[in-house]
């Protein structure tokens, strides 16, 4: 007859943690990985049946707020709710961001200023109207990508806006030390999310993740779940870590 361990506590019962980006992908992965271990979770998105889908997976211990990353008066609103849902906050990940897939001769303004305003612009005054609502002890993931340090085509604006990131995470630790607040990133590599599928034809998106996992030296993409554990890793259990960039790709930027 099978035992149930009675003595098992959720390990991150009691905190509140605060994801942008979190109605699909890495940020819902992550999402999960903490309301199963007791977490209260908000996760935010731009388009409201993704965040509906996501609350209907997550169920009643999260929270869906409707808002872009790159708007300031969102972002403005998105910390009135927070306080008002939670109080106090013990993680947040801001994670919204946005691929911009065009060569280097074909990008135009209106994507550089889109990827820039989204991936680099957001998490920066994400992470500065929530800072009055950080405990002491808790921990700022941002989302950067191992674009940052290869040269991949197609990615220049890309590649420049998560640059941004990497150095952002290593001003904002600095300044945030006094407020005991720790600031860390998760620099992704091919992740088997479901973007490619959603962003061009079966096909190619097949040809395209052969390619990718051929390419790295695991021989293999790497799945949600592994950068999840990463991103909760940095958020909690990385107590002596600050400005540091943690990279999830099979060792793709590495080796």
């Amino acid at each position: 007859m099978p035992t149930t361990d009675l003595t098992h506590r959720p390990k991150y019962e009691g905190k509140n943690v605060v994801i942008t980006g979190g109605s699909s992908g890495l940020g819902l992965t992550t999402a999960q990985l903490l309301v199963d271990e007791g977490a209260r979770v908000l996760i935010t998105g731009r388009g409201q049946a993704a965040l509906d889908a996501a609350i209907g997976q997550l169920g009643p211990n999260a929270v869906a707020v409707r808002s872009d990353a790159s708007s300031l008066p969102d972002i403005d609103a998105l910390a009135d709710r927070v306080k008002a849902e939670f109080g106090t906050v013990d993680a947040l990940f801001a994670n919204a961001g946005v691929n911009g897939f065009a060569p280097f001769e074909a990008t135009t303004e209106e994507l550089f200023d889109d990827v820039l305003k989204v991936n680099a612009k957001g998490p920066y005054f994400t992470v500065q109207k929530l800072v009055p609502l950080l405990a002491e002890g808790s921990g700022v993931v941002l989302t950067t990508s191992v674009a940052n340090v290869l040269g991949l085509p197609a990615l220049s604006a890309y590649a420049a806006s998560k640059a941004a990131v990497r150095s952002m995470t290593r001003s904002l630790a600095r300044e945030l030390l006094p407020h005991g607040i720790r600031v860390n990133a998760v620099s992704p590599g091919p992740i088997d999310s479901g973007i490619l599928e959603r962003s061009m034809p079966a096909e190619a998106a097949a040809q395209t993740k052969a390619q990718m996992a051929g390419d790295n030296p695991m021989l293999r993409m790497g799945t949600p779940t592994e950068v999840a554990k990463a991103v909760v890793f940095l958020a909690f259990d990385a107590t002596f870590t600050t400005g540091t960039e943690l990279a999830v790709d099979g060792g793709g930027s590495q080796l």
